[in-house]
């Protein structure tokens, strides 16, 4: 009965029993009330506890950049990009995105199609190449539309090209991503105007996007003037729109040699086109290295490369201006074409040595040159200039009493980039059918350097249309 009645002074009472088995029901009544008691105070404890360690997971969008991991192999995230807007599953910062000339931003991790890619301002001419383990995003045996004239590992190069990834000066530009481009490109229209060279990047842009959607009508003929393919799933049609010069010129003898160039005079197999495309890449000039006979109103006013004839010799860096302003004004004069943005993509070097196509020259560099084995006194840099030149002029134009028409025009540098890739050409290894034994050491091989090209539009692409 002691211990009895000292359990009840510790329970906080002390009354009086008649007898044990009354004090005995009693204790069990407090008893069970005080653990009921405790239990409750412990769940209101836990539960305040769960939730104040639930605020450490509640970031902020600019704490979420900032504290995120980052990918392995990749700088750590700034956290100066807020405020952000969404386009899509991206994740961009908002504001002016895309500075003049080769400006972009750029991803600083590889984007896949569930990532939200986080942008930085960057200037993607300018950088080096890197080597890279990853292998390309397609082969020779994933694309099905890869020409015989760029097919080079069926013909037996080294694969040690492909291995090396172009990296901008102060980011990483990302991995092309074919499902976001098209998600980009949804319901529009494409089309790549130029030579062999724009046929190079049309090739590289449908075996990208194959690996996401196989199109329709693909076709691996180089020698075709016109080509159209259509992704059926994001409803986008790209082009091939061919033209040696932009204006009219037409073959004097044979279409190899010379041509007769009329520079006031547009060719209107690509510009009549332009009303139907939302996008468009221009790029050329390859033609011009010959022997070729000017016309102005219709008269004969001189010719390029021609020494020795008794006619005006004009420089070729003076026919490329003419040709390209007379391009871009076009393009500014058509009357339906508001919704158009244009590219103009940078001139690429062709790198043979000890000759040239026909008599003798070769290309068989294993690796990148180094920026110190570069001639930026090559005409291949002064037409560059010219480029950049003609697209900040017919800016200074567009933009006059629109603020929204200044985006139709964007410049693609490239040249710095190719300059370096001695080692990314055919060379030898291509079906000797398209141009019996010569070395081809101006196009690219697919897959090969060239991809970078639709990794830089992809990401113009991208921010362009966040600024819509």
């Amino acid at each position: 009965m002691a211990s009895a009645s000292a359990s009840a002074v510790f329970l906080g009472f002390a009354p009086r029993f008649q007898n044990g088995t009354e004090l005995l029901l009693l204790l069990q009544k407090k008893v069970t009330s005080f653990l009921l008691l405790s239990l409750g105070l412990s769940s209101i404890l836990l539960l305040l506890t769960w939730g104040a360690s639930s605020n450490t997971f509640m970031f902020t969008p600019k704490q979420a950049l900032s504290d995120s991991a980052p990918s392995p192999g990749y700088p750590k995230i700034t956290d100066d990009l807020t405020p952000i807007i969404t386009y899509g599953e991206a994740v961009l910062p908002s504001g002016n995105l895309i500075a003049d000339n080769s400006t972009a931003t750029v991803s600083s991790q590889v984007p896949n199609s569930n990532s939200s890619p986080i942008i930085e301002p960057c200037d993607m001419s300018t950088g080096k190449w890197v080597r890279e383990t990853r292998e390309p995003i397609y082969s020779n045996l994933t694309c099905p539309f890869i020409p015989e004239n760029k097919n080079c590992q069926q013909h037996g190069k080294s694969p040690g090209y492909l291995y090396w990834r172009w990296k901008p000066d102060g980011c990483d530009l990302p991995w092309f991503e074919p499902n976001r481009f098209l998600s980009v490109v949804r319901g529009k229209t494409f089309a790549f105007v130029g030579d062999s060279l724009a046929r190079n990047h049309f090739d590289s842009l449908v075996c990208l996007l194959s690996q996401a959607e196989v199109p329709t009508n693909g076709d691996r003929n180089p020698y075709k003037r016109f080509l159209k393919v259509h992704f059926p799933s994001s409803n986008f049609t790209v082009m091939m729109i061919w033209t040696e010069f932009y204006v009219l010129g037409m073959p004097r003898t044979n279409a190899s040699t010379s041509f007769d160039i009329h520079l006031d005079k547009i060719n209107t197999a690509w510009t009549s086109r332009l009303p139907s495309l939302d996008y468009l890449v221009i790029s050329g000039g390859n033609w011009l290295y010959r022997k070729n006979y000017l016309y102005e109103s219709n008269k004969l006013i001189g010719c390029v490369y021609c020494r020795g004839e008794n006619l005006t010799e004009y420089s070729l860096p003076y026919v490329i201006r003419r040709v390209v302003r007379k391009a871009l004004e076009s393009i500014q004069s058509c009357q339906n074409c508001d919704k158009l943005m244009t590219f103009l993509r940078s001139h690429t070097t062709s790198h043979f040595e000890k000759g040239s196509w026909f008599n003798g020259g070769f290309c068989n560099r294993t690796e990148p040159l180094n920026e110190s084995e570069l001639d930026f006194d090559a005409i291949e840099w002064e037409i560059r200039k010219i480029q950049k030149e003609e697209i900040e002029r017919i800016k200074q134009f567009d933009g006059i009493g629109d603020t929204n028409r200044n985006k139709r025009y964007k410049w693609l540098d490239v040249t710095k980039a190719m300059m370096i890739r001695a080692d990314g050409h055919p060379g030898k290894y291509y079906n000797k059918e398209y141009s019996r034994s010569a070395y081809d050491c101006l196009h690219w091989c697919l897959p090969g350097p060239v991809d970078m090209w639709n990794e830089m539009l992809m990401l113009n692409l991208i921010n362009t249309s966040s600024l819509d």
